[in-house]
């Protein structure tokens, strides 16, 4: 189970890295081509995805209670303080994102999309990755 955790966290890792590459440095390039803006969004999914994966695994490696669904993952992780509660919540955040990217509810904002690229993302998937390897 080690094994697959180390896996799923390198996977992560070389999707935050590929997502560095290509992100824009200011929405207004960000916004401007829709073929960068579909692959930032899309490395955003698979990062998210990824993250829920990792989740799981934590939480049957260390034998915690199964929860339901996916953002119900964070919390079992927060209740067992392997994660904070805010940590939690921003990845939930994260989750409620994806779905929304993912299947095209309404209009996406490319500002708000660009904000969690640049200033989100990274830095909570990260804080979780130091988490899972501290557990």
């Amino acid at each position: 189970m080690k094994k697959r955790i180390n896996d799923k966290i390198r996977e992560i890792e070389g999707f935050l890295d590929g997502l560095s590459e290509i992100l824009p440095m200011d929405l207004k390039d960000y916004a401007s081509d829709s073929k960068t803006k579909a692959a930032c969004e899309r490395y955003f999914e698979k990062i998210v995805e990824a993250t829920v994966d990792l989740a799981f695994l934590m939480i049957k490696f260390k034998e915690f209670e199964i929860p339901e669904g996916d953002k119900e993952t964070f919390d079992m992780l927060a209740k067992k303080n392997v994660i904070t509660i805010v940590l939690a919540e921003k990845l939930k955040d994260a989750k409620s994102m994806r779905n929304i990217l993912a299947h095209e509810y309404g209009t996406i904002d490319d500002e708000l999309v660009f904000y969690s690229l640049t200033e989100e993302i990274e830095k909570d998937v990260r804080e979780f990755i130091k988490a899972v390897k501290r557990s």
